[in-house]
């Protein structure tokens, strides 16, 4: 059964939206609290999140944001806001639909339907900013065409990828490599982080992995390569 998380803080609504969705086979989670929504939704892990845009404590495009630079879940924005520049705006956030209220049932769970689907057999795919991360096989698509990473470079791009823009400390990234964080190899987690780095740049990847100083690495999404003087 499909799981919804619905991102709604109006009350009538937020029940009407889950009566609906609930009575059409969906598993359905209210969100009540919004001070921390992207953290609710990551640990729910749902299918899909039906996301309102005028939230208190954040706003949609906000939690959009961060829901896609963290997971491979997808989004349903259902908005009063019917101006273009909000609905090119949730969509280039990476919004997979955008629809605004009032909003006819059956368009709603057609919509709905509509978004799974296209997310069927993607529950294994972590989305970077212009390729994708199969985290069983750790096959990297990208660019049309897909690359099997070694384990360990793979291990470590999921690793960035479910942190976001967040700074990786090296005890997660030795945990994720060797299953220990014990005792931190710096040559070996060098040797391993300097071949995903060759890696990336061989497939002309538009990230770049940058150290911390005494904390660990980020992985910083730039929207153009380095110009190399």
């Amino acid at each position: 059964m499909k799981r919804i998380a619905v991102v709604e803080d109006e009350l009538f609504m937020r029940e009407e939206l889950s009566d609906i969705l609930r009575k059409a086979g969906y598993t359905v989670l209210e969100i009540t609290e919004f001070n921390d929504v992207p953290c609710q939704l990551l640990s729910f892990s749902p299918d899909l999140v039906l996301l309102d845009l005028n939230l208190p404590e954040t706003n949609g495009f906000q939690i959009c944001r961060e829901i896609k630079q963290r997971s491979s879940i997808s989004v349903l924005v259902l908005t009063s806001r019917d101006q273009m520049r909000d609905e090119l705006h949730a969509l280039d956030l990476g919004a997979d639909e955008y629809l605004t209220k009032p909003c006819r049932k059956e368009r709603l769970l057609a919509r709905v339907s509509n978004v799974l689907k296209r997310y069927e057999g993607r529950s294994n795919l972590l989305e970077g900013p212009d390729f994708l991360l199969d985290k069983q096989t750790y096959t990297l698509y990208i660019h049309n065409s897909s690359v099997v990473l070694p384990k360990n470079q793979g291990k470590l791009l999921e690793v960035f990828l479910n942190h976001g823009d967040e700074i990786v400390p090296k005890e997660e990234l030795c945990l994720a490599l060797w299953g220990t964080a014990e005792f931190i190899d710096e040559n070996a987690l060098q040797v391993n982080l300097t071949r995903l780095k060759k890696t990336m740049e061989n497939l002309n990847m538009c990230q770049q992995i940058i150290p911390v100083r005494g904390i660990g690495y980020k992985f910083d999404r730039r929207l153009t390569h380095e110009t190399q003087s």
